[in-house]
């Protein structure tokens, strides 16, 4: 008897993929690991560029301000394992926060920019979000007024203390922008420059 296609594909050895004939093994790297590889090789070519605010970003930028990022979740106790939801268009912040939650083992919720506030909740609420970073409005959509609606209880919070019973486990509500409504955190205030101790204590959480 044959096995089937399935079956021949099936992961073997307690391996969780499968791979073919291939003449390159694939690479075991970490996306930090590649971050970091890429800014040693191009370091000063252009990684990044968003139209819509004129922003470039070298290979050596985006590793840099990744890890103040990285570090500023860290400040704020989102640690591995805690999620982290994006609720925004494409934007500069959005590329930094996709590498900031890896570089700490933190996991990125991507949140659709068209949600509504029950849409919201179901997404925040499913997947446990700690904190939540987000665009003040998108189009003709006022998220800070559908997360006021969804968490009323986020005017009377401190930063990083909300408890709100329709999205009981979401701790912490961070801005892009200049707007910080009372509640929330400025995205900018975790994007300090790291001092050469603050850098290895990264690399030692991160190792």
């Amino acid at each position: 008897m044959t096995a089937s296609p399935q079956h021949a594909l099936a992961p073997q050895d307690a391996d969780a993929y499968v791979t073919g004939a291939i003449d390159t093994p694939l690479l075991s790297h970490t996306i930090p690991q590649l971050l970091h590889d890429a800014v040693a090789q191009h370091g000063d070519r252009q990684a990044a560029y968003f139209a819509a605010s004129d922003t470039r970003l070298s290979y050596r930028e985006l590793g840099e301000m990744s890890d103040a990022l990285a570090y500023g979740l860290l400040s704020i106790g989102i640690e591995r394992g805690d999620r982290v939801g994006i609720w925004s268009p494409n934007r500069v912040e959005w590329v930094l926060l996709q590498f900031a939650t890896a570089r700490i083992g933190a996991i990125l919720v991507t949140i659709n920019p068209a949600y509504r506030s029950f849409e919201l909740a179901y997404a925040l609420n499913k997947v446990g979000c700690k904190a939540l970073v987000m665009a003040p409005r998108f189009k003709t959509s006022d998220y800070l007024s559908i997360l006021a609606e969804l968490a009323p209880e986020m005017g009377q919070a401190s930063p990083g203390e909300l408890h709100a019973v329709k999205v009981p486990e979401l701790r912490y509500v961070i801005v892009l922008g200049a707007e910080s409504p009372p509640g929330t955190l400025p995205f900018d205030t975790l994007m300090q420059p790291l001092d050469a101790a603050q850098r290895r204590q990264l690399d030692t959480i991160t190792a």
